[in-house]
């Protein structure tokens, strides 16, 4: 194997080992801050989502205009309740990484929310024009979740 090729897979596992452990740090975070909300967050059916965002190169400031100015206003139209919004401090992901909970009354109420927001002409208005001038995302993560028996959410 070329030292050209040992170098580019590491590289790869490198990057493959970062996106982990952001993903794993923003989870913990999450669980951190969330334990603060007094309720009982868990009731029958309730989920949160995890979400992660890559934006494409130069515009990750106009993601976050786009749901500091309209996505969180749209998502709550639609019965979508941010826990809240966090940035990467450091690598690559603190260039093009968003990182975001929300908090929906079931899995079946998230796939509802989604369908209603999707549908929304005020999310098509927007979504074309923070992208007149090329995508602004280049990927998009998601992982349903529930809070375990054991949790601070309870």
């Amino acid at each position: 194997m070329s030292a050209l090729s040992k170098s580019s897979k590491s590289e790869q596992s490198r990057k493959s080992l970062t996106a982990r452990t952001l993903t794993a740090a923003s989870f913990a975070f999450f669980l951190a801050v969330t334990s603060f909300i007094p309720s009982g967050a868990q009731e029958e059916g309730k989920v949160f989502e995890l979400r992660t965002y890559t934006a494409t190169p130069g515009n990750l400031d106009n993601l976050h205009a786009r749901f500091r100015d309209h996505t969180t206003r749209i998502f709550r139209k639609h019965g979508m309740e941010v826990v809240a919004y966090w940035a990467p401090t450091e690598g690559e992901e603190a260039e093009n990484t968003l990182v975001y909970v929300l908090e929906h009354k079931s899995r079946a109420a998230a796939d509802a929310s989604w369908q209603a927001f999707i549908a929304d002409p005020e999310w098509a208005e927007v979504a074309a024009a923070s992208n007149a001038n090329g995508p602004i995302l280049a990927g998009i993560e998601n992982l349903f979740m529930k809070a375990t028996d054991y949790s601070p959410l309870q």
